[in-house]
């Protein structure tokens, strides 16, 4: 109660002259963050006039000094607003703390900030990660029983949304099965690496039953992997988020499941909860933007478009 306190004491004087509401993400070279982008979009639309956005982030998700450059750069531009997808937990820190400093609002998304940061910025929207991590644990021990030997092909070791996702994901495995864990892996976010890795621990472990990719191009990267061992349909995998390539693998059995986030909510809803905090409305500290586990039984429903990219 004390650290929401102060965070409205500290915003109370907003730059007068700020229009733009910044929204910087992990990299702009990846689908999901762009489907975050459209949602963003839409916001502002519907929002009017009043403000302009801006749309940035790295080359790739391992570039963290850059974005720790784009939230600074953001500080000393005074924005209205910032709507940040923190790529380490640790790192963006300073930077969000420097906004708070200078009472520029700020909104999380996707992935947490390191604890005793949560004064800084005035809601976090993201899935559960630990949740969503848990309900591909439940799918994959579905499909593989509760013995024998699974792999985890993950991204960035540490980034916020990883530690849930993967923590969840290993710990109902362990709470809930025998399954043996081969890795984790890291991909750095590169479809190309989580190909080459997912290629090498196939060929390492010829009784894999199952396979999980944590995020969209390591989930890919995956995918493909299998494919061009001959191993599709053979070793079950689920794979983490939604775009065009995931759900051709959903649809011809190389994947059996994928767990797609909300990113489109992100975005929508980072800008409105960024434009209630300027207009100084109360906000909740956390919203859940969901998940949905599409298979190839429901990818052609409802609830599975509404989140697919």
């Amino acid at each position: 109660m004390i650290a929401a306190l102060a965070s409205v004491a500290a915003l109370s004087s907003l730059p007068a002259n700020a229009a733009e509401i910044a929204v910087i993400v992990k990299t702009v070279n990846s689908t999901y963050w762009q489907n975050v982008q459209k949602g963003a979009d839409a916001a502002m639309k519907k929002a009017g006039g009043s403000y302009t956005m801006t749309f940035q982030g790295p080359a790739s998700e391992s570039a963290i000094a850059d974005e720790v450059n784009m939230v600074e750069n953001a500080v000393n531009r005074k924005v209205a607003g910032i709507v940040l997808a923190p790529s380490d937990p640790d790192a963006l820190v300073p930077a969000v703390k420097k906004a708070w400093e200078a009472h520029i609002p700020v909104i999380v998304i996707d992935s947490l900030l390191a604890k005793g940061s949560e004064q800084y910025y005035q809601s976090f929207l993201s899935t559960d990660n630990k949740k969503a991590g848990e309900l591909c644990a439940k799918a994959l021990i579905d499909k593989v029983g509760t013995t024998g030997k699974i792999a985890v092909m993950s991204y960035v070791a540490g980034a916020g949304s990883e530690i849930g996702r993967v923590g969840g994901f290993t710990d109902y495995i362990k709470a809930h099965s025998k399954l043996q864990i081969v890795g984790p892996f890291y991909s750095q976010s590169q479809m190309a690496t989580a190909l080459n890795q997912t290629t090498d621990m196939l060929a390492a472990n010829p009784d894999l039953k199952g396979v999980f990719g944590a995020n969209e191009p390591t989930a890919i990267g995956m995918g493909r992997a299998l494919v061009q061992s001959g191993r599709a349909g053979k070793v079950v995998a689920v794979g983490f988020d939604g775009n065009t390539d995931l759900q051709g693998f959903v649809k011809d059995g190389t994947l059996s499941a994928i767990a797609v986030q909300g990113s489109y909510q992100m975005g929508e809803k980072g800008i409105e909860t960024v434009l209630k905090v300027i207009k100084k409305e109360k906000v909740e500290k956390f919203v859940d933007t969901g998940v949905v586990l599409v298979t190839k039984e429901n990818i052609d429903k409802p609830e599975a478009k509404n989140v697919l990219y």
